[in-house]
């Protein structure tokens, strides 16, 4: 028996030598993806061995694999066998899509410096000989110079000295106290990423810069649409109709905020310092700020500059003086969601020329080309989600979330190992991919004759699965059609940026995928359906909800927002409506 240590996902356990890493993976509920039932030809399952011995590489592996890969010790799970105790990292591609969320919410390596910091005192008690006022005694405990109290603190001051028996941690934010707690209070933070169709949320320790707890939500402001366009029309009509935009995303705040302190065991109450971030117009709508002006031409926003304001007028329930930061918007439809996902990739220092891309119904890119940075937004639509797909659903136990097309049959994982019932964004992808590649699909997105191809009352559609009693599951012409749309949308995009620079796209060295979405897409898949430009995998990087990290990291630090402050002032737009030849590049690129 050896010791096999999954990381990220940190699961170890003891596993038989004559056991394969994917064998072992299973017994310890790592949900590593596996299509071709573990024969080695599908190359999902890889993992890098970090310590340990075991098994030399198969002939599969040999195949599958680069001298490169191997070289950096990669293997395929299911061709592979413990020797000794092992070590091994699973790559966030090889994940299904339930743990890949799971392992989202890790530390950030950054030094903490809080805007909010935690001073402890203990007053003077006051006597008839020495009657010193509630506020001056608090300073002078300090050992500071008078600041400034926020009001709700004022209000209660009196009362919460002497239920503290005169001993206090003060949440200091600059010189002004926005909250009084026992001596070891910790003092917490909120990083939020709202994005169109999901919101993101980490409760952390703003002392030591630990994520506590991270949970995900859909954006309720679905209900007004699903796209931005909808909802800004929605909230111009009326005072009353902003109102409501905004306080569904304030319900919907304070209902992650209490799951996030129910499972950290912590108190909203301590939360004393907030960072939220989305495109701008999800962030003129958080404001209740004028949003009209966004949907018509030239898309100006109404604020581009950092944000400070108590979380009380926004109607969140945090401490009393507690604070919400807004990082800064660069245009129309590039927001502090974007500088975010810059900020946490470190795009701005990259040596090399560098796209980041950010997948979601809004995607946003960036293009780093020797130091000067070219962002862009395109609106690809929520096919990704699985909206507009006949049985296209999110990704849950069920969903299709990997295909592999092998002896003209189409083999499928979905998630959980769920008997199907949907598509997500990445199995459609694959599908498609797959379906492509074996021309079931010609180049034009038309679904050919195949055994599997059925027209259905008029509606062409290739059978995934049979279901028992109920119509078979398929993949329709028009959501060949839809996802043509959304893919060539992101590809005009990065083709924009690199023309720009007097660029091809294959000149570019780095390509960093972030988001949701991109978490999950076999990259691979993305480049076959023309969605991605040609270039060698290993260019490419996956770094899961990069916006949130960067939220994370103006939590916990001040250098962090002024990092944040710097990439929004580098950073240039291009309005993809205005390049030349844009419905003709548009056209071409929804080739498959």
């Amino acid at each position: 028996m050896f010791n096999i240590d999954f990381e990220p996902i940190g699961r170890r356990g003891h596993c038989s030598g004559d056991q394969s890493l994917l064998e072992s993976a299973r017994q310890l509920d790592v949900d590593i993806v596996s299509i071709c039932g573990g024969v080695g030809s599908c190359d999902r399952c890889k993992v890098q061995i970090i310590t340990g011995a075991v098994s030399a590489p198969t002939l599969e592996e040999q195949a599958e694999l680069s001298a490169h890969e191997l070289k950096l010790g990669y293997r395929l799970a299911c061709q592979t066998y413990p020797k000794s105790d092992v070590k091994l990292l699973v790559p966030p591609e090889s994940l299904t899509a339930p743990q890949r969320t799971q392992v989202e919410g890790l530390k950030v390596d950054v030094t903490p410096e809080p805007a909010v910091v935690a001073v402890e005192a203990a007053l003077t008690t006051p006597t008839l000989a020495t009657p010193i006022p509630d506020d001056v005694n608090l300073w002078a405990a300090l050992g500071l110079q008078m600041g400034t109290i926020d009001f709700s603190v004022q209000q209660n001051l009196s009362t919460r000295l002497r239920e503290l028996n005169w001993k206090v941690c003060a949440a200091l934010r600059g010189n002004e106290i926005i909250a009084l707690g026992a001596p070891g209070t910790k003092w917490l933070g909120l990083a939020v990423d709202i994005g169109t169709t999901k919101i993101a949320a980490y409760l952390l320790d703003l002392e030591s810069g630990n994520t506590l707890a991270s949970k995900g939500l859909m954006n309720p402001q679905i209900s007004y649409g699903e796209d931005l366009v909808t909802r800004i029309v929605a909230a111009s009509k009326s005072p009353a109709d902003a109102a409501k935009l905004q306080n569904l995303l304030t319900d919907a705040l304070n209902q992650l905020t209490e799951g996030l302190c129910s499972e950290s065991g912590a108190d909203a109450l301590n939360i004393v310092e907030a960072v939220v971030v989305g495109n701008t117009a999800i962030h003129h709508l958080f404001l209740r700020l004028p949003v009209k002006q966004l949907g018509l031409a030239p898309y100006t926003p109404s604020l581009s500059a950092a944000v400070d304001v108590k979380a009380r007028e926004l109607g969140l329930r945090f401490a009393p003086g507690a604070v919400v930061h807004l990082l800064p918007n660069v245009a129309g439809y590039v927001g502090a969601d974007h500088i975010a996902m810059l900020l946490a990739t470190r795009i701005a220092q990259a040596e090399k020329t560098t796209l980041a891309i950010d997948i979601g119904t809004n995607t946003e890119l960036c293009l780093q080309h020797k130091g000067k940075l070219t962002s862009a937004s395109c609106a690809s639509g929520p096919a990704f989600e699985g909206a507009h797909i006949k049985f296209g659903m999110r990704a849950a136990p069920g969903a299709i979330e990997h295909a592999l097309m092998e002896n003209d049959r189409l083999e499928i994982q979905t998630i959980g190992g769920e008997a199907p019932i949907g598509i997500c964004g990445s199995g459609l992808l694959d599908i498609v991919a797959q379906l492509r590649l074996n021309n079931v699909i010609d180049r034009h997105g038309r679904i050919g004759k195949h055994p599997s191809v059925n027209i259905d009352e008029g509606v062409t559609g290739f059978i995934l699965a049979e279901r028992e009693g109920q119509s078979p599951l398929v993949l329709t012409q028009k959501d060949v059609r839809e996802l043509q749309l959304a893919k060539a949308a992101i590809r005009v995009g990065i083709q924009a940026l690199a023309a720009a620079e007097g660029l091809t796209e294959l000149d570019i060295d780095q390509v960093i995928i972030a988001g949701a979405f991109g978490t999950f897409i076999d990259v691979g898949s993305a480049i076959t359906i023309g969605m991605l430009p040609p270039l060698p995998l290993e260019r490419f990087t996956q770094v899961g909800n990069a916006a949130g990290t960067g939220a994370r990291l103006a939590l916990i630090s001040i250098s962090q927002r002024a990092e944040a402050k710097h990439i929004a002032e580098l950073d240039g737009y291009i309005e993809l409506a205005s390049v030349p030849g844009f419905q003709r590049k548009f056209a071409e690129a929804t080739y498959l």
